[in-house]
C-alpha cells in the first residue's frame, strides 16, 4: 500500500512539472538572448572604464577637501544632444565636476607610455614601451564641442572649461603639452589653482544646485540613451569605408 501511495506521488509532482516546463522554456531565451545583445567587453573597454573609475575617485576626493559638501560630480557618463539632426547627434562626457568656482568637463585617457605634443594641436602622439610612435585625437580635442554646447546653453557667468586627463601611472606627460591636459596625480594641484584664481575675480561662486539642474535641461544621464550612443561609434568604427576618414 505504501509503495502505491509513492508511486502515485510520483506520478503527480511529475505531471505537475510537466505543465510548468513549457513556461520555463519559453522564459529562458529572452534571458538568453538579452546576454548575447550586450557587447563583449575588450580590454580597451576594461582599460577605459578602470581609468575612469580612478579619476571620478579622484576627483570626488579633491573636491571633499576643497567644497566640502557644496559640489556635484555625477557617478557616471552624461550625454549631451549637441548636433541634432546629423549622423552623431549625441557626445558622451566622461565627468562633469560641478563646483562653486567653476563647471569642468574632463575627458578621461587610461594610455600608458609618453605623451607629447603633434603637429596638430587637435592631436598629441602617443610612444608605447616598444617605441612605436602613433598619433591620437587630444582629448581637449574631443572636448571642444561639448565645452562649446554647455557655454552655449548656460550661463556666460559661470565660467565653463574643458580637462583632459590621464590615469595610468605607467603615462608620462611631456612638459610641451597644453596645460589643461594633466596626470592623474596633478588633479589636486589643478582644482586648487582654479579656484584660487576664481577667487581672485570676485565673482559670484556658481550655485551649484541651479547650475546641476541647468545642466540637466540639455543633458541626459539616460542609461539606455548611452547605449545607443555607443552602439553608433561602435557601428562606424566596423565600418570599413571608415578606414581613411
Amino acid at each position: 500500500m505504501t509503495s502505491l501511495l509513492g508511486v502515485a506521488a510520483i506520478g503527480y509532482f511529475g505531471y505537475r512539472f510537466a505543465r510548468r516546463a513549457p513556461r520555463l522554456r519559453r522564459s529562458m531565451p529572452a534571458r538568453v538572448e538579452h546576454q548575447h545583445n550586450a557587447p563583449p567587453a575588450t580590454r580597451a573597454m576594461i582599460r577605459g572604464e578602470a581609468g575612469e573609475a580612478a579619476v571620478r575617485a579622484e576627483l570626488r576626493r579633491v573636491l571633499a577637501g576643497l567644497c566640502g559638501n557644496d559640489f556635484y560630480l555625477h557617478d557616471g557618463a552624461v550625454l549631451v544632444q549637441h548636433a541634432p539632426g546629423t549622423a552623431f547627434p549625441t557626445a558622451e562626457i566622461d565627468h562633469i565636476a560641478v563646483t562653486p568656482f567653476g563647471i569642468f568637463v574632463v575627458e578621461t585617457k587610461n594610455w600608458s607610455g609618453q605623451i607629447a605634443p603633434a603637429a596638430s594641436a587637435d592631436d598629441v602622439v602617443r610612444t608605447g614601451a616598444d617605441g612605436v610612435a602613433e598619433v591620437r585625437r587630444s582629448p581637449l580635442a574631443q572636448n571642444r564641442t561639448k565645452v562649446a554646447f554647455l557655454n552655449r546653453k548656460l550661463p556666460s557667468v559661470w565660467p565653463i572649461e574643458g580637462l583632459g586627463v590621464f590615469a595610468s601611472p605607467d603615462c608620462r606627460l611631456h612638459p610641451g603639452l597644453p596645460l589643461p591636459l594633466i596626470h592623474i596625480n596633478e588633479i589636486a594641484l589643478w582644482l586648487r589653482l582654479r579656484r584660487s584664481e576664481f577667487a581672485t575675480t570676485r565673482k559670484k561662486p556658481v550655485n551649484v544646485r541651479v547650475a546641476w539642474d541647468a545642466i540637466m535641461l540639455n543633458a541626459s544621464i539616460c542609461g539606455r540613451g548611452i547605449e545607443e550612443h555607443r552602439k553608433r561609434l561602435r557601428a562606424h568604427a566596423k565600418d570599413p569605408a571608415n578606414d581613411a576618414v
